[in-house]
């Protein structure tokens, strides 16, 4: 990628930003193509999720993505370019499109920063189709802005689009306008409201639920499936709009050691706190995680003991973890990648819940993209099943509801291959004053059909406890 390295701030001065984008509309008529041109720079410490709050638009798409445990926050908003993206090709048809913008970009400013130079924010559904026009099965989109902390560092990135016949005059406006707007975004101290009166629908009878998990089980029974994953859908509505950055904040607060997201169609946001993380990839080294087996908090440090023993000692639920973990194992294998794994899963205590959790590390060969991963990894068995096909096939027999990004991957790629990407469990999608929330059960051998809803129906807290 065609890059300048030298560490100007081009919004120091609005006759730079100009001459700048001139000299990327020179090279846009040169190679009689568009160019992306990209300023990063470090900017005084800010939250990011104000940031967003003050400056998206209605209709405007945005991406949010914490992991406060981590110190690590990315706000995007508005688009510069983007794609969208149906059928099986989607994660090759993805990478072709982001090493395309790529190609023809120009980056300026402070490059050796976290988070500095073109991201690429991306959703991908359940399925590799949607019936769901609200996302398609793949979208990845270019912001105009995003601004980032990681620590005590944080950066704004600004793209835009340069061509030949271009209005830099408006382009320099705009650009120069947002950067004061950011400049001017002060902590948000807001108190923190709750609404009254939600109303809770079940989308389909609990009894159904259950039925479909005793129909699982028969199929476990007979030899053809060794897990399914089955999810429930709650829809909540509000006697007034639900506010989404003030949600996000409580989910952040109460949920620090889990992935905090949003992505917006510019209409509805789907929105969540996950515990789980597809993977992340850092200068070729990968980090992903087995997440299965699923007991509750104990009310005191004595009955939570007695849960965390339970689930650590449980035949049913170290099955139902061990298919999460062999599946990794063999994906990565089949690429040429040999991971390390320690021999025995940890436990991960979240706010009201625990799990089963075993780190997968290993070193990625230079020629794999990350949505080369992706495409192999993606449904794991957390999610989908084994034998992965035909539990996709069951999971649709059994759910009469669309998943749309319900356990699907919700992440970012930047200009250097990195990313990150989380599995978009504990959702929800708000759409004013509705939401529909969206939990998960695995069934192996042994499951209980009434313990299986009540384990979806405790995974729902998160954003009920959370929706503002």
């Amino acid at each position: 990628m065609p890059a300048i390295t030298d560490r100007v701030n081009l919004f120091q001065k609005r006759q730079e930003l100009h001459q700048f984008l001139f000299s990327c509309q020179q090279r846009a008529i040169d190679k009689n193509c568009s160019q992306i041109a990209s300023i990063s720079l470090e900017i005084q410490s800010v939250n990011p999720l104000d940031v967003l709050q003050a400056i998206n638009q209605p209709n405007q798409r945005h991406f949010y993505f914490e992991q406060r445990a981590q110190s690590k926050v990315i706000a995007a908003n508005a688009v510069t370019t983007e794609t969208q993206i149906e059928g099986p090709q989607r994660f090759v048809q993805a990478k072709k499109f982001i090493q395309s913008c790529l190609a023809n970009s120009i980056s300026v400013g402070e490059l050796h920063l976290p988070f500095t130079g073109p991201h690429f924010f991306c959703s991908f559904t359940f399925f590799d189709w949607s019936r769901d026009t609200a996302f398609p099965a793949a979208t990845v989109f270019l912001p105009r802005w995003h601004v980032a902390r990681a620590s005590n560092c944080s950066v704004a990135v600004a793209n835009v689009q340069v061509g030949s016949e271009s209005d830099l005059q408006r382009l320099c406006a705009e650009l120069w306008h947002d950067w004061q707007a950011i400049r001017c975004v002060q902590t948000n101290s807001s108190k923190v409201t709750t609404h009254k009166g939600y109303l809770q629908e079940h989308v389909t009878n609990t009894d159904d639920f259950k039925a479909s998990v005793l129909s699982a089980l028969s199929s476990i029974k007979e030899g053809d499936l060794q897990k399914i994953v089955l999810a429930h859908a709650v829809d909540v509505s509000s006697p007034v709009p639900f506010d989404l950055f003030q949600t996000l904040q409580t989910l952040g607060l109460r949920h620090p050691e889990c992935y905090v997201f949003s992505t917006s169609n510019g209409q509805q946001s789907f929105i969540g706190a996950s515990p789980e993380r597809l993977l992340t990839l850092h200068n070729q080294q990968l980090a992903t995680d087995a997440l299965a087996g699923s007991a509750p908090r104990g009310k005191t440090a004595t009955e939570d003991a007695y849960f965390a023993h339970g689930l650590l000692s449980s035949a049913k639920e170290r099955r139902e973890h061990r298919a999460v973990t062999d599946f990794i194992v063999q994906c990565l294998s089949r690429l040429g990648i040999a991971p390390q794994l320690p021999p025995l899963p940890y436990l991960l205590q979240l706010a009201n819940i625990q799990h089963l959790q075993t780190p997968i590390r290993a070193t990625v060969p230079t020629h794999l993209h990350l949505f080369d991963l992706l495409a192999q990894l993606h449904p794991t068995p957390a999610v989908a099943g084994v034998p992965r096909d035909l539990a996709e096939a069951q999971i649709q027999k059994y759910e009469t509801f669309e998943r749309s990004l319900y356990a699907a991957p919700v992440g970012w790629v930047d200009h250097q291959g990195n990313g990150e990407f989380a599995v978009g469990i504990r959702s929800a999608l708000i759409d004013g004053s509705h939401a529909r929330l969206y939990a998960g059960a695995g069934v192996v051998a042994g499951s209980d059909p009434a313990k299986e809803l009540a384990e979806v129906i405790l995974k729902f807290q998160t954003l009920l406890e959370a929706l503002r």
